[in-house]
């Protein structure tokens, strides 16, 4: 599958900006993730950008109408890790891709939250500050931090480490993101 059709793909099911804007994010954090990691950047971008694709549309049946739809496109390593990208839905973490999915989704949104209420949005955004958002229970408060905290675990980076590379890639797309 190429990016163009996964793009068709999520725009066919997602038309909401905010969760539009999450695509863009998470994909471009996974992209960044599988270079570092010297892994397939097409397959981990395309998993960022379609992971959440079906929950506008199908919010009863997220992720499963997503990863019906790529594993009859025979995109079995997407599929799996999307189905993958919560842990109360208890599907195991097998590859590198299902766990780096995991530890991305959650935080990135968070970040882009975190932005969000800052005058200069990312521009000087640190580690310490999100973490410090991160104790604040009443901030984005539909983010859950377990999720965060096993994500890391599991792709086995530090928090801090975790958040820089997050807060990197996005600064070096902030106006397209409009979080700059």
């Amino acid at each position: 599958m190429t990016r163009k059709e996964a793009k068709e793909i999520l725009l066919s099911m997602t038309s909401g900006e905010s969760l539009l804007r999450h695509a863009r994010s998470v994909e471009l954090v996974m992209e960044d993730y599988a270079d570092r990691l010297k892994q397939n950047t097409e397959d981990w971008a395309i998993a960022g950008m379609l992971h959440d694709a079906d929950y506008e549309a199908y919010p009863d049946e997220h992720p499963n109408r997503i990863v019906k739809l790529l594993e009859e496109k025979e995109e079995f390593e997407i599929a799996h890790a999307i189905s993958a990208h919560y842990t109360k839905w208890n599907v195991p973490y097998n590859t590198l891709l299902d766990k780096a999915l995991l530890a991305c989704d959650e935080l990135t949104g968070f970040i882009i939250a975190c932005c969000h209420v800052r005058p200069d949005g990312i521009n000087g955004l640190t580690p310490k500050s999100v973490k410090k958002k991160l104790k604040q229970k009443s901030f984005a408060s539909k983010v859950e931090r377990d999720e965060i905290k096993i994500g890391c675990e599991l792709l086995n980076v530090e928090i801090t480490t975790h958040i820089q590379n997050i807060i990197d890639t996005l600064t070096k797309h902030s106006e397209e993101l409009k979080i700059g």
